[in-house]
């Protein structure tokens, strides 16, 4: 049963898109103009978050300048690199918007996907996941392990998405507001969600081929993310009863412990009867046959 109560926490503006970016000098200059062209169109508030990842580029002179020119625009800067989680986490503390918009800034997501993410949200979704079904990127390095990573996701969380990694995603800030993000957590959101009650649903988004830099992610998160993947499926299963999996070790360990001091002082108490042992007459029979044999072979015939 869903409960539609007044949020404390007033939000001014309908859209928040959060972007964050490490080392994009090339690309935010034209992912903004793409912005601007898609949200000048729509009759409701919003604002563009991003957040600076620690670029050691010129990837914040650049946001300086766009900042300055469009009043919709705020930065979040990181003094180093910490990660697209932390990004986006930071880009959430700080907006005020009803709806968080997830993407980044590489210009593979295409913002012209805004506003049909924002309509299914309004068919009644809390969650709208992109799929990057025609995704252009390396087929063995990037989108083979991307593959296989949904369907495990997907089996393990019994939340069936074809695309976790895709960072295109809208979220009702009443859902995401209780999901706290850490590690490599940002593309189990909607798993997260999904434990809260949310209601999740996809859609097809654009997809293009990196124009400038390269990818800031291998394969080399892959062991961070099967980690973060073990404390997803945990939460799910033992969150809200977190004895049910400490305390049968507990309890097990309790009772074995119990039973060895028990058993020995059982033995001392009652002692096992100790049943006499009879000789066995094998080696007797044994000892006469080889006599015998003795015998007979010490016995010379003289001519």
């Amino acid at each position: 049963m869903k409960r539609f109560t007044k949020s404390d926490d007033v939000r001014s503006k309908y859209v928040s898109i959060i972007i964050p970016v490490y080392n994009e000098e090339k690309n935010v200059p034209l992912l903004h103009e793409r912005i601007q062209q898609v949200m000048e169109k729509q009759q409701f508030s919003y604002e563009i978050i991003y957040v600076d990842d620690g670029s050691e580029d010129a990837t914040f002179v650049q946001l300086k300048r766009i900042v300055m020119l469009d009043e919709h625009v705020q930065i979040v800067r990181f003094r180093r690199n910490f990660g697209q989680t932390a990004a986006i986490a930071a880009g959430v503390a700080n907006s005020s918007g009803e709806i968080l918009i997830f993407m980044d800034g590489d210009l593979q997501n295409d913002p012209v996907d805004i506003p049909r993410l924002l309509a299914k949200l309004d068919e009644g979704y809390d969650v709208v996941s992109g799929w990057r079904k025609n995704r252009q990127d390396a087929r063995f390095s990037r989108k083979l392990p991307s593959m296989l990573a949904n369907k495990l996701i997907s089996s393990l969380t019994g939340i069936h998405l074809h695309d976790y990694g895709c960072t295109l995603k809208a979220y009702r800030y009443e859902v995401f507001k209780h999901i706290r993000l850490y590690g490599e957590m940002h593309r189990f959101i909607p798993a997260y969600a999904a434990l809260a009650g949310a209601s999740i649903t996809e859609i097809e988004v654009t997809h293009h081929a990196r124009q400038f830099g390269k990818s800031k992610y291998g394969i080399s998160r892959t062991g961070r993310v099967l980690l973060d993947l073990i404390t997803l499926k945990f939460l799910g299963s033992f969150g809200t009863k977190p004895l049910y999996a400490f305390g049968m070790l507990g309890l097990s360990s309790l009772l074995l412990s119990m039973a060895i001091p028990g058993y020995a002082l059982s033995r001392r108490i009652f002692p096992p009867r100790i049943r006499p042992q009879h000789a066995s007459l094998l080696p007797t029979r044994l000892e006469v046959l080889s006599e015998r044999r003795h015998t007979s072979s010490s016995v010379q015939i003289h001519p």
